[in-house]
């Protein structure tokens, strides 16, 4: 077996990093990360597939940053270059998507990467040091979503079929039959665009978000309605 391995195997068991690879740090990283994701992100959300994404890039991004610190570090001059390039090519991967990804998703695929890249060129200083930003960014994201979106108004589109009842005398009953089949606590609602000869009316309902289930975005994203339908709308 290659000594330089079992010296290596020997460094890990004896001080707990692995060559230059800090198995506390990485720890550190992934437990915040986890926190994020699991208790802030998927309790809300819900979203099996985004969870899935934040926790495997929370991992690469660690080990990349951290590889090409020391893997460029005997290129001197060179390494500022390369470091700059990579973590420009992290940040860009963030339009690696096909389907258009939420504001709120995409605001938490951000702050995993920027935890990642943090953690992975801190690893020379202090642990307290360190852990300092990464309770300050945990806070952050649990105040938010703890006491700013509580309660916030969130909006959905409405293929609406009893134009009826779209008329303004009889607004209440548009409300109690739309609360009645949505279950939503309705607070306002938009008349846009009328189909009289499909008897279909397309709606904007504003209502409490409930605080259970996928997030707004992720549940207009799967309707059927297109862009140019709903800017339709807003014209009429």
């Amino acid at each position: 077996m290659n000594t330089d391995f079992l010296a290596l195997l020997t460094q890990f068991f004896t001080t707990g990093d692995f060559g230059h690879i800090s198995l506390a740090t990485f720890l550190l990283n992934m437990l915040f990360v986890w926190i994020i994701i699991h208790f802030l992100y998927f309790r809300r959300s819900h979203r099996r597939d985004f969870y899935f994404t934040f926790m495997l890039l929370g991992i690469t991004i660690y080990f990349l940053v951290y590889f090409m610190i020391y893997v460029l570090e005997d290129l001197k001059g060179k390494t500022g270059i390369g470091i700059g390039i990579g973590l420009f090519g992290i940040f860009s991967i963030m339009r690696y998507r096909t389907d258009a990804m939420p504001v709120r998703e995409m605001t938490y695929l951000f702050t995993i990467i920027c935890m990642s890249v943090i953690n992975a060129l801190g690893s020379t200083i202090s642990f307290a040091e360190q852990l300092i930003p990464n309770i300050i960014i945990l806070l952050a994201i649990g105040l938010c979503e703890g006491l700013l979106l509580r309660g916030k108004e969130m909006s959905k589109l409405v293929q609406y079929d009893r134009i009826e009842l779209i008329k303004p005398e009889r607004h209440d009953e548009l409300l109690a039959d739309l609360q009645e089949r949505t279950g939503l606590e309705i607070k306002r609602i938009d008349v846009g665009a009328i189909d009289f000869l499909r008897d279909m009316a397309m709606l904007k309902i504003y209502y409490t978000d409930p605080g259970v289930g996928a997030s707004d975005d992720a549940v207009n994203h799967q309707s059927k309605i297109t862009r140019q339908e709903w800017e339709d709308v807003n014209q009429n």
